[in-house]
C-alpha cells in the first residue's frame, strides 16, 4: 500500500502542484504533468456530462492495472488527485485533509494568487507530515 503522487488541478485544467511521494510511477517531465492534468480535466469534464440519471460530479476513481486515481472535485472547481497503489485504503480520507489542509494554508495566505501554482511552504510541509516526505 502506497501513495505516490498528489496532483492538485486549478478550475481551468492547469496543474498547480505536483508532489511524487514513492517510487513506483514513471518519471515524466514537467510538461507531461502539464499534459496529463489537462487532460483528466478533460475527461473529468466529459464524464460529468455522461450520467444518465442527472447532473454527475465526474469521474471520482480511475483504476489501471498497478495503481488507482482518486479525484476530489471542489465546489469552487479545483480538483484533488491521489495516485495510489489499488490496496490503498484511506484514499478518500487522505483527499479531504489535503483539502483542509489547502483551505487553511492556501486560501487564507494573502500573498497566494488563486488559479496560481502552490509555492508556499506551508503548504508543503503540511503535506508532507501528513503523506510522507518526498521528492519535489
Amino acid at each position: 500500500m502506497a501513495i505516490f503522487s498528489l496532483w492538485v488541478i486549478n478550475k481551468a485544467g492547469g496543474l498547480v502542484y505536483q508532489r511524487n511521494f514513492a517510487d513506483g510511477l514513471a518519471s515524466l517531465t514537467s510538461n507531461e504533468y502539464l499534459v496529463l492534468a489537462g487532460t483528466l480535466h478533460g475527461i473529468h469534464a466529459i464524464t460529468s456530462r455522461l450520467s444518465p440519471m442527472g447532473p454527475s460530479s465526474g469521474v471520482q476513481v480511475i483504476e489501471g492495472e498497478s495503481f488507482k486515481m482518486n479525484i476530489l472535485l471542489t465546489v469552487t472547481g479545483t480538483k484533488f488527485v491521489l495516485l495510489t497503489s489499488l490496496a490503498e485504503p484511506t484514499a478518500d480520507s487522505v483527499l479531504q485533509k489535503v483539502y483542509s489542509i489547502y483551505a487553511d494554508a492556501v486560501m487564507k495566505n494573502p500573498f497566494h494568487t488563486p488559479e496560481m501554482p502552490i509555492r508556499i511552504e506551508g503548504f508543503d510541509t503540511r503535506i508532507g507530515a501528513l503523506i510522507g516526505t518526498g521528492q519535489t
